[in-house]
């Protein structure tokens, strides 16, 4: 049978130390897929929970340790898992805390996961994230979005905020394609680590990139749309609301082929 890990501050998680998490809701995470034990845009990984420490906590654990707690999740599995690591204060779900607050370290490691096949179609709903640039836990409401999309025939849902621009799904970033540049969508969001994995590669080629505000109005003007996360670097959507949306193989051929360019790094 395969091995799987769920450890508090690197040790094997006990019965008493995730019972108190059953109805926490004040904690932040990353995800990411490990492949060899290696994993893509580690840094940005680091960077999301520390800066989401800071944000929610205004403490963080320090990189190395965190790097640790993930080394040891990782030498108790297979090679090839997802895994995801939570930061939380484990004093009480509406206890007050000050600088000194402990923070612990849940890390669990699950099956490799991969995206759907595509390409999809999504919905669209007026929705903006509380506290969007934290990947953090107990957001019904993209669940909720998700069910009902699934109950109107699409496969997920985009979200578009008060002023009526699209800003990302509900585990996904949103990316466009114009023909010659990847245009990503100006508003409030959470900023992915495969999306920043995506721009400095292409940076780095120099492949043309803008970021600008884009509406539902504006989707026939556009020639390509993708979702991606921490699964994949992009999976078509060919049709966004009422809009479809034309076919870009070689727009998904150029993210994935960025993707891949980053260098697989050991925890």
């Amino acid at each position: 049978m395969t091995s799987f890990a769920v450890h508090r501050n690197g040790q094997a998680a006990t019965t008493d130390d995730l019972a108190p998490l059953a109805f926490a809701g004040y904690a932040h995470f990353t995800a990411m897929q490990v492949r060899g034990g290696r994993v893509r845009g580690l840094d940005l990984h680091l960077e999301r929970l520390r800066s989401a420490s800071l944000e929610l906590f205004g403490r963080a654990v320090p990189d190395d340790q965190v790097r640790a707690y993930l080394r040891t999740a990782l030498e108790a599995g297979p090679d090839d898992v997802s895994l995801l690591a939570f930061v939380y204060a484990p004093g009480g779900e509406f206890a007050a805390f000050g600088a000194d607050v402990r923070l612990d370290v849940l890390v669990r490691t699950g099956p490799a996961a991969s995206a759907p096949e595509g390409p999809l179609t999504l919905t669209t709903v007026e929705h903006e994230r509380a506290l969007p640039a934290v990947k953090h836990v107990g957001e019904v409401s993209k669940k909720y979005f998700l069910r009902q999309a699934a109950g109107q025939g699409f496969d997920d849902a985009a979200f578009v905020d008060r002023r009526g621009r699209l800003s990302e799904a509900t585990i996904w970033n949103l990316a466009f394609w114009d023909g010659t540049s990847v245009v990503w969508p100006e508003a409030e969001m959470l900023t992915g680590t495969t999306m920043g994995i995506v721009r400095r590669q292409l940076d780095r080629v120099g492949v043309p990139q803008r970021v600008q505000e884009v509406t539902p109005a504006d989707l026939p003007g556009l020639a390509g749309a993708v979702v991606m996360n921490s699964w994949t670097p992009g999976v078509a959507v060919h049709r966004i609301g009422s809009v479809s949306v034309p076919e870009a193989p070689d727009f998904l051929e150029l993210l994935h082929r960025a993707y891949e360019a980053e260098p697989l790094t050991a925890p």
